[in-house]
């Protein structure tokens, strides 16, 4: 019987009959012997291009996520906010707490946007889930100095993780001053019911009562107090006209000087600074979406605030906080009111678009019925929320004992019949929907 052959190295000879012409390929000897003394790498040419192809796969699917950010978008929005690793992160002290949610939070409230209301769920929010509520003891105070804006970043970076913080302040860089930016959230409403709410609520409160307020206000000059706002309006009045009348922008432009002044470059940086800083801009007339989308967004803060604002113990709150002796202004009025506030009114347009785009994503429908694009004249969004008490603090608990409904209302027939209108359902509309505010 023949022998077979063996090869030098050990093993079968990979030519038994004879080596090819030419003679083997130089390095073969070595190749086997390091294959050999490997025994576990042993796989097949099939094996290896499986793995090649599924690593291939792997890549192109990762690239394919990062380009398109991931469903949703709002996930890269989060990811900005909470920022990029740097060598300190990976490899210094580890930090105190690490939270996988935005843990800075901040609501920069508009005035009589709702935020009463808001601040009031917070405040529930708060005690259930634990994440710490920072509030100022200034309230009014919007625009701030240079070194103002450094102590109060400063204050509020060191507050405990996770915080929300609340006050009425316009649009803060935290970068600029060295700090992590965090995440902001705010809510605005048609300009002229905003204008008229604080308005009348400036002269005579809400339910508290017109005497009580008086006390409240007591440098508020009489004639000032029951000045007509049509009178107010057409004889252009401080208070009725620019730079008075160019309120909500600023919230979102910032601190610089010019963002007080009303015009396309502080309408441009707020644009700017919604897209790229904020996380939310909701509507009040759409509270209930708005809330509904802060729970989706940020769980750990507002989870279940939803079925909070829906109880019937603080459903009653939409319309305990009515403005009194609140009256609609004259067509004309209207109109002039909305010329001045014509880049209010763009930058409001603009947030309310972007906030519908996000409803359709979620697959919220609008219950509010879409304006014409640009009206010859001012059609407001009737508001089926609750009129917040934003300029004064007071305590909540005994708020909520002392609140009682507001059963009075405007009879509206009775104003148009006053005016002699003949006919224009346009402006009939314009004044239902300006009485039907609270």
């Amino acid at each position: 019987m023949k022998k077979k052959q063996q090869h030098p190295g050990g093993g079968a000879d990979p030519w038994p009959h004879g080596a090819p012409l030419g003679g083997a390929p130089a390095g073969l000897g070595s190749w086997k012997r390091r294959v050999s003394l490997l025994p576990f790498l042993r796989f097949s040419l099939r094996d290896y291009g499986f793995c090649m192809a599924t690593l291939l796969v792997f890549c192109l699917g990762s690239l394919f996520y990062q380009l398109s950010g991931g469903p949703p978008r709002f996930l890269l929005d989060l990811r900005q906010y909470l920022g990029n690793s740097t060598y300190l992160d990976d490899h210094g002290p580890p930090p105190s707490k690490v939270l996988p949610f935005p843990s800075q939070v901040v609501y920069n409230r508009v005035g009589k946007c709702g935020s009463r209301t808001v601040v009031l769920l917070l405040r529930i929010l708060s005690e259930k889930h634990g994440f710490n509520l920072v509030t100022s003891d200034i309230h009014n105070k919007t625009r701030l100095t240079k070194n103002e804006q450094m102590e109060l970043i400063k204050n509020i970076s060191t507050a405990e993780q996770p915080y929300l913080f609340t006050r009425h302040v316009h649009f803060l860089n935290f970068s600029r001053f060295g700090g992590d930016q965090p995440v902001y959230i705010n809510i605005i409403r048609d300009p002229v019911n905003r204008f008229l709410s604080n308005y009348f609520f400036r002269r005579f409160g809400d339910w508290r009562g017109e005497q009580n307020h008086m006390i409240r206000t007591p440098s508020m000059r009489q004639e000032e107090r029951y000045l007509d706002i049509n009178e107010c309006i057409l004889e252009n009045y401080p208070e009725c006209s620019n730079p008075r009348l160019f309120y909500i922008i600023p919230y979102f432009c910032g601190q610089h000087p010019r963002c007080r002044e009303p015009g396309e470059w502080a309408l441009e940086r707020a644009k700017l600074n919604v897209n790229e800083n904020f996380l939310l801009v909701g509507i009040l007339e759409e509270l209930e979406d708005v809330l509904l989308l802060l729970e989706r967004f940020l769980p750990h803060y507002f989870k279940g605030v939803l079925s909070i604002y829906k109880d019937p113990e603080h459903r009653k709150l939409g319309n305990m906080t009515v403005t009194v002796k609140k009256t609609v202004p004259s067509p004309e009025a209207v109109q002039i009111l909305y010329q001045r506030m014509r880049y209010e009114y763009e930058f409001y347009h603009y947030v309310k678009e972007q906030f519908h785009l996000l409803k359709r994503k979620f697959g919220l429908k609008s219950h509010v019925s879409k304006p014409p694009l640009r009206p010859q004249f001012f059609i407001p969004t009737p508001l089926e929320t609750e009129e917040p008490i934003d300029d004064e603090e007071q305590d909540d608990e005994k708020w909520l004992e002392d609140i009682y409904k507001r059963n009075q209302q405007v009879s509206l027939e009775f104003f148009l019949r006053s005016l002699k209108l003949d006919g224009s359902q346009d402006i009939k509309q314009v004044l239902w929907n300006l009485s039907s505010v609270h």
